[in-house]
């Protein structure tokens, strides 16, 4: 029995994505093409951005497909910073963002002089509303996510984005983590009005709501100024050149409506699961904690602090049982170092080493979480006494 509980890494191809992405591919024809079969690939296309701007509450010129969530917030990054004010050169990045975010704006600070401004985070991994208000004013630009992508906080997005507006800067949100599962609304929180700053970027990927891998969009206001990255044809509003991917785009749609469309029920599901699994997880490891906030946070997503143990060896004790779960993020895969999101919380590298994302998605049960807790007394005994060996040595 495979048990697979790391959904946040990615999550099951949905039935209705394979057949969107299997009809689509019968298609032959550029959709920047003029004759018939290219104009059959652009109905299909738009249909798929129309179908991704109603889930997402923008409008579909808004809706700029991209490769994933990296390259749509690096086009967001990089894009807004290029466009920025004259005598602008501070980009707030609260503590504890995804790596791609994080990555971008350090990059941005070598090779192009940014200075960062940071923002901490409380004891449960939120961003502060006044805390990021507070560095705003003067900022070229601004981002946050709308949930942690470790420790499943839900940050107050309508709040982050109406004090960017109120400072006059530019903001860009990442929703990877949180659309599918949280109500994503772009033009519900950036709200009435034609200024080029406030909410003005957002980011989603398609493999997080179960389409294909290499799926992906940043909605970009019509009113933003952002510089492009990729030149060469001039599609999608000149700001992401290239063939676009029909069948990417149609599977991506149907993956997230039918995310939508369950969110709700599916919702409910989990956090009872997931109430479950942090139940069972305390009987059979007393000292394990929870970390994010306890209620404001992801349906699906468990974070937890395991004393004495690495989170990589519990990891690979559960991989030979057959149960997938993860340390962090996917993106940091094969990096051994300790978690940033944890640091950012105040607690120390000792900690940050001793964590595991447990996230539950569509397909998971309850005969899953039983069989990670029937695992893990016998994982964590091993994982302490293998910690407290190679402290010996040393």
């Amino acid at each position: 029995m495979t048990v697979y509980l790391d959904h946040a890494a990615t999550t099951p191809l949905r039935p209705e994505a394979r057949a969107a992405w299997l009809a689509a591919t019968e298609i032959t024809g550029n959709a920047s093409s003029v004759h018939g079969s290219g104009q059959e690939a652009r109905r299909v296309l738009e249909d798929a951005r129309e179908r991704i701007a109603a889930a997402l509450d923008c409008d579909p010129i808004e809706v700029v497909l991209t490769s994933g969530g990296t390259e749509a917030v690096n086009l967001a990054l990089k894009g807004l910073w290029w466009s920025r004010g004259a005598g602008t050169a501070a980009v707030v990045l609260p503590d504890g963002e995804h790596h791609a975010t994080w990555d971008a704006v350090r990059w941005l600070e070598s090779a192009q002089s940014a200075v960062i401004r940071p923002v901490p985070l409380d004891a449960f991994g939120a961003i502060g509303s006044a805390s990021f208000a507070a560095a705003l004013p003067g900022a070229a630009l601004a981002t946050a996510l709308v949930a942690n992508n470790e420790v499943g906080t839900v940050n107050d997005a309508a709040a982050l984005a109406a004090a960017a507006a109120e400072a006059g800067v530019p903001l860009h949100l990442d929703a990877v983590g949180a659309a599918g599962h949280l109500d994503v609304a772009f033009g519900r929180w950036r709200g009435p009005g034609a200024a080029p700053h406030g909410l003005v970027a957002l980011s989603v990927s398609g493999h997080k709501v179960g389409a294909t891998v290499g799926t992906g969009a940043l909605v970009v206001s019509r009113h933003a100024r952002l510089t492009a990255l990729v030149h060469g044809g001039g599609q999608q509003r000149g700001l992401r050149s290239g063939t676009q991917d029909v069948a990417g785009a149609a599977a991506f749609a149907a993956a997230l409506e039918a995310s939508v469309t369950e969110r709700a029920a599916e919702a409910e599901r989990l956090v009872a699961l997931r109430r479950r699994l942090i139940d069972g997880i305390r009987r059979a490891v007393p000292e394990a904690e929870l970390l994010g906030d306890p209620d404001r946070r992801l349906p699906g997503n468990a974070h937890v602090h395991f004393p004495g143990a690495a989170g990589e060896t519990l990891l690979f004790l559960l991989d030979q049982r057959g149960i997938s779960v993860s340390t962090g993020s996917a993106c940091q895969a094969g990096v051994t170092e300790p978690s940033h999101v944890v640091l950012a919380l105040g607690r120390d590298e000792r900690a940050a080493r001793s964590v595991l994302r447990l996230t539950l998605g569509r397909t998971s049960s309850a005969a899953d979480v039983d069989a990670l807790v029937a695992a893990l007394p016998d994982a964590y005994a091993r994982a302490v006494a293998s910690g407290a060996r190679s402290a010996a040595r040393s």
